[in-house]
């Protein structure tokens, strides 16, 4: 398909970054990066090497120094990504996101010498320091940065580090979004997003065409994209030896404040329970009266759901309708990214595809990106980056420093806002098969935040580990991780083409922070989970859950979901989300 933004009413539905900067030449932009240089360079002059013998109250006053440097490379770094994210084509753009990254990269070499005492102080002291009063809300930020301490590396290697930073990471994963953007599909020379998006068609010649076009665009780019994925699975494997972490996956453990053994039970749970996705494709095979489903038709509506096209406004009355029947506030502050023009929703030459939300700093707002098709699918997906700006702005008031939130709690929000959304619409229809199949889609939603990312975890594991005994990976090789990690999940319910191999290639979450797929499957558990409290305490979970979020990442994830009385190291915990899962399997075999 190709995306009539016209008639869907998204071509005006831009973000106005004002509330940032005004454009690349604002002259607050010069305004900030001198502020920080120069408050970087008398941060250093007055504290490095005598961080411990610092009076409590200089202390605390030097971390609100660096709150505010921190909160000020933020918003710049935010501007720089949110204006290129819709201009990835335009060189200016690039060049002046690069800018930023050098100049964050230099400022943040002045302040490591903080990080690196702060960790390695003596227990004595930085306990008496964790008890003065004005450094309460940096506590939990301030733990955290010294439980990194076993896995920091010298000053001047760590400046080192950070020298090499603009040419690292982000700058690998800007490259494969270029690739991307710029990469045409097919005959029509489509988007990535317009090809993606008729796999989700009714009629199985254009799933097939759209799974050739994309796999074709694919095969261009393999060498330049297989280089990517094997440089930056270097990088980690160089950055892990450095800071003696024992395994690829033990820094995101860390970052999350979860044990390894909490996210395995996660895992193993998960793997346990791949026969209610081979289950449920078998009897979508019956359903869709073929004799094999291959991997393009995974997608396929299920008889009985019209192809609808949502506008742009019946979008945004359904996602604030479901939020305000469960939290007027809730709803309030959705509708704040419609009507302030947070919100950037069109398909767009020179876009980047999929979709996000971008918390940017406490003193701004966050601003959510889309690329709106106009099906239910991307009504689900409005609903999502919806629930992750709420929280973001919710959070906020935390400032800067524990407004962000773990990767596994960060997901909550997004995940219970689709289950928001997914309940209201389901009142709606009378139809019984129209019902069934809404519930099917909801399925296999779930199934790709849980099942699916799970495999994608597995991908992850076998890529880093190869990479790390073997050496270069080949195309090839990176290819039979991909089927291999699938095709547990499918069993024999779906047939996976040779092309299937090769869909690893485009999918950026593998690039930006590599082992995060985990707390998708982590959220969309956990909200199952809620969304049965919400059931049984009705407003007073309500309360709740709105501090949960209000709460940002102040204190662990533990910690925070305690009023709940969840415990994440339980197996039980996970089984009890899929059982639910199973249960919904079970209610759409039932209206056969």
């Amino acid at each position: 398909m190709t995306v009539d933004n016209a008639r869907l009413g998204t071509g005006d539905v831009v973000w106005l970054l004002d509330d940032l900067y005004r454009s690349m030449d604002d002259e607050s932009i010069n305004d900030d990066i001198d502020f920080c240089k120069q408050e970087a360079e008398l941060i250093r002059e007055q504290c490095s090497g005598r961080l411990g013998r610092l009076k409590p109250a200089v202390f605390a006053r030097t971390v609100r120094r660096l709150e505010r440097i921190a909160e000020h490379l933020a918003r710049l770094a935010a501007y720089a990504y949110l204006n290129f994210s819709t201009r990835v084509k335009e060189p200016a753009a690039g060049a002046f996101l690069q800018k930023i990254t050098e100049v964050a990269s230099a400022i943040n070499r002045e302040l490591v010498f903080f990080t690196l005492e702060w960790a390695r102080m003596e227990e004595k002291t930085a306990a008496e320091y964790l008890e003065f009063a004005e450094l309460k809300k940096y506590r939990h930020h301030l733990k955290k940065i010294r439980r990194q301490a076993d896995h920091l590396l010298s000053e001047s290697r760590e400046q080192l580090l950070l020298e090499l930073e603009p040419v690292g990471r982000g700058s690998w994963t800007l490259l494969f979004e270029k690739v991307m953007v710029h990469q045409q599909f097919g005959k029509e020379k489509r988007t990535e997003e317009e090809v993606l998006s008729d796999l989700y068609s009714s009629d199985r010649g254009v799933r097939k065409q759209a799974a050739l076009d994309l796999s074709q665009g694919l095969r261009e780019q393999l060498h330049v994209l297989t280089h990517i994925f094997n440089t930056l699975a270097t990088e980690k494997m160089i950055d892990d030896r450095l800071r003696s972490y024992s395994s690829w996956d033990q820094a995101i453990h860390l970052e999350n404040e979860l044990e390894g053994a909490t996210v395995a039970a996660l895992i193993t749970s998960v793997v346990d329970r791949y026969d209610i996705v081979a289950g449920y494709y078998r009897l979508k095979k019956e359903l869709l009266g073929l004799d094999v489903l291959y991997d393009y038709d995974r997608y396929a509506p299920v008889p009985g759901m019209a192809d609808l096209e949502i506008s742009w406004e019946q979008c945004r009355d359904m996602v604030l309708g479901a939020f305000a029947d469960f939290s007027g506030r809730m709803a309030e502050i959705g509708a704040m990214f419609f009507e302030n023009r947070w919100i950037h929703a069109p398909v767009m030459e020179g876009k980047q595809g999929g979709a996000f939300a971008h918390p940017c700093v406490p003193a701004a707002h966050p601003y959510v990106l889309v690329n709106y098709t106009g099906n239910l699918r991307d009504v689900s997906t409005v609903a999502h980056e919806l629930g992750h700006g709420i929280h973001q702005y919710l959070a906020a008031e935390q400032g800067f420093y524990n407004a962000d939130t773990p990767l596994v709690l960060a997901e909550t929000a997004s995940v219970f806002a689709e289950l928001l959304v997914f309940k209201a619409q389901l009142k709606l229809l009378d139809d019984p098969a129209a019902g069934r199949a809404f519930i099917c889609q909801k399925l296999e939603s779930i199934f790709a935040t849980v099942f699916r990312q799970v495999a994608m975890n597995r991908f992850e594991d076998a890529m880093h580990t190869a990479r790390r005994s073997q050496g270069e990976l080949s195309s090839e090789q990176l290819s039979e991780f991909w089927l291999t990690s699938q095709k547990p999940m499918f069993g024999d319910s779906v047939t996976l083409t040779e092309d299937y191999g090769i869909w690893w290639s485009y999918i950026p979450h593998f690039l930006g922070t590599p082992g995060y797929v985990y707390s998708y499957a982590f959220g969309e558990l956990l909200v199952l989970a809620l969304y049965g409290l919400y059931q049984q305490e009705g407003e007073a979970f309500v309360e709740n859950y709105l501090a949960l979020l209000a709460a940002g990442g102040s204190r662990s994830p533990a910690d925070l979901l305690f009023p709940f009385e969840i415990t994440l190291a339980d197996s039980s915990f996970w089984h009890g989300g899929l059982d639910i899962i199973e249960q919904m399997l079970a209610d759409v075999k039932k209206e056969r």
